[in-house]
């Protein structure tokens, strides 16, 4: 909900069509563009300084980027991390932490950690944070006794010992996951500005998902998987499948690359059971080598800039945006 100080106005309705950058060769989405009459703060982490630095170009955002040691770095010569934040320009407004969880994941949650530490020591009330890719997400759940949920590890942390009360996350791999309903985590869907996207360049499109994760967090019928290792994987469909790609345009939509073997092996299935052309949605590019072998397999690869990757096309500075204005 947004507050009553944010002067809400609707300049112009959603713009359904998708605008493709002539310069930049990135697809970006118009969404409504809303006003808030304070500027909410900004403080992003290193791995995020990528999508900060157009965010501060929005007059409705001040980013407080961390500062540098007296070497002008951000790290010691031992790999520990400097850190130091400037003054709070409204410490009674919203401060969000916008973080993307890769790459290096363990220094990038050590990092975190110290900024919720200063912001609470600071006793900054109103801190959310802005995670573009969750690190952790597929440990999303306990199989073996001795292992921990290290999703909900983290998202606890944050909220009980840092007081955040609202946490984003772009297409989590634990979305739908039951034990999310205790924490205030926003969904923030990337995968349907993605479909938005692929639509317009492909009407007459059929999109799947890869396996049962995708399916419950997208919607989207698909096929089952067995994995066999980090790499191999066995695909299983049914007749229904078969129809819904023969002779067509196939758009595969997953949450993630990684290694890139589920998403090999479902492109060679929907080929054998007569695709004619195989697109890829992904929103969080988390290996590069598992991005090049989707990008060879697939004849076209839409990848959001979640993670900072020279891969990625589509940008969701728009979505980042708007989703924290109309949550005000």
């Amino acid at each position: 909900m947004r507050s009553g100080s944010c002067v809400a106005k609707r300049i112009n309705q959603r713009i359904e069509t998708i605008q493709r950058a002539k310069q930049s060769n990135i697809y970006t989405t118009s969404f409504v563009k809303i006003s808030c009459s304070i500027k909410m703060e900004i403080i992003p982490t290193l791995n995020s300084e990528y999508l900060a630095k157009d965010l501060e170009k929005n007059s409705d955002f001040h980013v407080n980027y961390i500062q540098k040691n007296k070497d002008g770095k951000r790290f010691f010569p031992d790999g520990e991390i400097y850190m130091r934040i400037g003054g709070i320009k409204n410490q009674k407004g919203k401060v969000v932490v916008l973080h993307s969880g890769a790459p290096n994941p363990n220094d990038g949650l050590v990092e975190l950690e110290f900024v919720l530490n200063f912001l609470r020591d600071n006793k900054i009330k109103n801190l959310e944070l802005f995670v573009t890719y969750f690190p952790y997400s597929r440990q999303d759940k306990v199989f073996e006794k001795g292992e921990l949920n290290m999703a909900e590890s983290l998202v606890k942390r944050w909220t009980k010992v840092y007081g955040v009360k609202k946490i984003y996350v772009i297409d989590a791999h634990f979305i739908g996951e039951k034990w999310i309903k205790k924490y205030p985590i926003i969904d923030v869907c990337a995968h349907k500005t993605l479909i938005e996207i692929v639509r317009v360049k492909y009407p007459e499109i059929v999109f799947v998902t890869p396996d049962l994760g995708s399916r419950r967090r997208t919607k989207i019928s698909g096929v089952s998987k067995k994995r066999e290792n980090s790499y191999n994987v066995e695909i299983f469909h049914d007749d229904e499948f078969k129809k819904a790609v023969n002779g067509k345009i196939v758009g595969v939509v997953d949450d993630m690359i990684e290694t890139g073997g589920t998403l090999v092996r479902i492109n060679e299935k929907c080929k054998e059971l007569g695709a004619i052309k195989l697109i890829a949605l992904i929103t969080h590019g988390v290996l590069e080598s598992g991005i090049n072998k989707v990008a060879q397999n697939y004849d076209e690869l839409f990848l959001t800039n979640s993670i900072n990757c020279k891969n990625a096309n589509v940008n969701i500075l728009n979505l980042i945006t708007n989703t924290l204005i109309e949550h005000e």
